[in-house]
């Protein structure tokens, strides 16, 4: 490749960098947090739905944080056991939870989209879902800040990202990134304001119950494997929602080696892609344009001692690295990864490429034990 060839993708590189640093939303930013809101008069029923997997080994960490919850109105918590394994059910019985006992997804549903389903005809009445990932811990306060965001703002949907762990060399490689990418696509700023953008949280999402059901229901997204994202975007066409991070909701799901994190993104990547090769390809040529090729011209640039190619490609780094920065102080690691982040990008390349793999060769979301179905 030439030169001359090297400088203009390098110049694009550098222009898309300028956009997403300056008209992207301010997707890096990590200043959305949970709107204050005021104090009720009446306090709203809440039924917390926690769909639960072989989670028998988790619940006795996280749901006694649920139940514990210091909210003033009428609120119960439902675990689903989705045709555990191990003692799941029981494990939630003995802490004090009501249970009900899945069967596994009717045809054509997603398993967790089923088991929220079963939770949702559970709570029967209530005024507002608080739907919870069984691996996330919980404020005290959590639930009433949360319903206080949704009544004070009118919002039909409040989600909160929760802090995932990073106490391992690899979760404070991978899992900064793994935010930072999906704010990428999804800039919180975005989803806030009322508009085309919308996605949610899966660990953490609150939804009043009669705009679900005005909105047709989770049938609706019965056989969605990323959720969160289907749900915000089946509330979204009718009223607000609101997307966050939040530094005391947390998840408590280790994912100390590679190959956790690994299996992690690459069982549903092919499924954010909607399973279309066209537009693999195009995330493909994308990550390499966008966080590749800047460290490799910057470097080439010095070797060939050619400093309009250097220049682009330092400039592009330097914006990749600044933007970066936010995320690692908001998950407290240290900075030293932040110019390490095109080798996080071409890791998630090569996941994203598994992702399709294991799709193509009929393994797909598989996810304790099941196949296609999350």
């Amino acid at each position: 490749m030439s030169t001359v060839v090297m400088e203009i993708v390098a110049g694009m590189s550098l222009f898309v960098w300028l956009y997403l640093a300056f008209g992207h939303g301010g997707f890096w930013r990590t200043s959305q947090r949970l709107p204050a809101g005021v104090d009720l008069d009446r306090w709203p029923t809440l039924a917390v739905i926690v769909p639960a997997r072989d989670e028998a080994e988790v619940l006795p960490t996280t749901l006694p944080t649920l139940l514990g919850q210091d909210y003033a109105g009428v609120f119960r918590v439902i675990v689903v056991d989705d045709d555990s394994a191990d003692r799941t059910g029981e494990v939630a019985e003995r802490l004090g939870a009501s249970v009900v006992r899945a069967a596994g997804p009717p045809a054509g549903w997603a398993g967790k989209v089923a088991a929220m389903a079963a939770g949702v005809e559970a709570a029967g009445s209530a005024d507002y879902l608080l739907f919870a990932d069984a691996d996330i811990a919980y404020p005290p306060t959590a639930a009433a800040d949360l319903v206080r965001a949704a009544v004070s703002g009118d919002r039909d949907l409040v989600s909160q990202m929760a802090r995932l762990r990073t106490e391992t060399r690899w979760e404070q490689l991978i899992v900064p990134a793994f935010v930072y990418f999906f704010a990428q696509l999804y800039p919180f700023a975005r989803v806030n304001r009322t508009g085309r953008t919308a996605a949610a949280a899966g660990g953490c999402m609150l939804v009043r119950r009669t705009a679900l059901e005005q909105a047709g229901g989770l049938a609706r997204i019965r056989g969605a494997l990323i959720d969160d994202v289907a749900l915000a975007r089946l509330l979204n066409r009718r009223g607000r929602i609101w997307l966050g991070l939040s530094a005391d909701i947390t998840s408590v799901r280790p994912y100390p080696r590679l190959a956790d994190l690994w299996q992690m993104v690459a069982r549903s990547a092919y499924t954010q892609l909607r399973h279309s090769p066209l537009l693999l390809a195009g995330t493909v040529l994308g990550l390499l344009l966008v966080y590749v090729w800047p460290p490799v011209t910057a470097v080439a640039g010095l070797c060939v001692g050619d400093p309009v190619l250097a220049g682009l490609g330092w400039a592009a780094w330097v914006l990749m690295t600044a933007t970066y920065l936010s995320m690692l102080r908001f998950y407290r690691v240290g900075m030293w990864t932040a110019p390490l982040l095109p080798v996080v990008a071409a890791l998630y390349l090569a996941m994203t490429v598994d992702s399709a793999r294991r799709h193509w060769a009929g393994v797909g979301a598989a996810w304790k034990g099941r196949s296609g179905q999350r």
